[in-house]
């Protein structure tokens, strides 16, 4: 009889092959990564791939459903807690430190191949509506919580300005991914869109 393997096990399998999969989405892009640069990345066999994930679809879907749960349920957390909103605020826009700078997500190229050479796929684009509506429901929260605290002006409707910040980040993400280094200034930019939120808000 063959040893049962223990469920912490298997999770923890699971999230080594989320994490070599990211590695390789990030160096190949999404449409020139195939399941077996993933097997060959995370050291496991066919079987063992397909054991969790039975597509590149499957797989890109958990690596990007992990990022934005956690987000949400870290966002949840700290607004209970805040001492200031438009730190937070800043912090999901460019990260920890809440400071612009030339880096984009890396995987951000991957991500619009995904949902662009989907956008005729049912499945995906159901999928990309899902996830506008938690990104917009994380940048609304903190947004709408500062107006409440008098933080920030409720001059403008806190899901309009969200929807602002997608917008921005994803235009930015399409420039990056196509155009010449040389020509997208993602710092320069970044630093504006924070100019035109303090603008917005009040801040």
């Amino acid at each position: 009889m063959a040893p049962r393997v223990s469920e912490q096990h298997l999770q923890q399998r699971r999230t080594d092959i989320l994490a070599a999969a990211s590695n390789v989405f990030m160096e190949r892009g999404y449409e020139h990564t195939t399941m077996k640069h993933v097997m060959e990345a995370a050291g496991v066999s066919r079987g063992g791939l397909y054991q969790y994930f039975s597509n590149k679809e499957d797989l890109f879907e958990a690596i990007l459903e992990e990022g934005l749960n956690d987000e949400a349920a870290n966002t949840e957390s700290l607004l209970t807690n805040t001492e200031s909103h438009w730190e937070l605020l800043m912090q999901l826009i460019y990260g920890e430190n809440g400071t612009p700078d030339a880096k984009m997500d890396p995987l951000a190229s991957s991500k619009l191949e995904f949902f662009i050479t989907g956008r005729n796929d049912e499945r995906r684009r159901a999928y990309g509506e899902r996830r506008y509506k938690i990104g917009l429901r994380i940048y609304a929260d903190v947004i709408k919580a500062g107006q409440k605290a008098r933080e920030f002006s409720d001059r403008y409707d806190s899901e309009l300005i969200a929807r602002s910040i997608i917008t921005f980040i994803d235009g930015l993400a399409l420039d990056d991914a196509i155009l010449p280094g040389d020509v997208v200034q993602v710092e320069n930019q970044s630093k504006l869109l924070m100019d035109y939120l303090k603008m917005a808000l009040d801040v």
